[in-house]
């Protein structure tokens, strides 16, 4: 997955100001406990940083963009 399309996969799913929170703010278990940023800036790939993000939010996160 491109940034930039999961970018706005979690922009959809968030709302634009709330996805920036999340990425900041938040430490996700799936990601060795980083934040979105960390995890980018650490190489990890956006595949896999937003299949952590589904399982932390999964009644957020529509079906279609899972």
């Amino acid at each position: 997955m491109r940034l930039t399309d999961f970018w706005a996969r979690l922009e959809e799913a968030f709302g634009p100001a709330y996805a920036r929170s999340i990425a900041a703010d938040h430490s996700f278990a799936g990601l060795g406990d980083r934040t979105i940023e960390k995890a980018i800036a650490d190489g990890i790939d956006t595949a896999t940083i937003w299949r952590a993000v589904v399982a932390a939010y999964p009644d957020r996160v529509p079906a279609r963009l899972r």
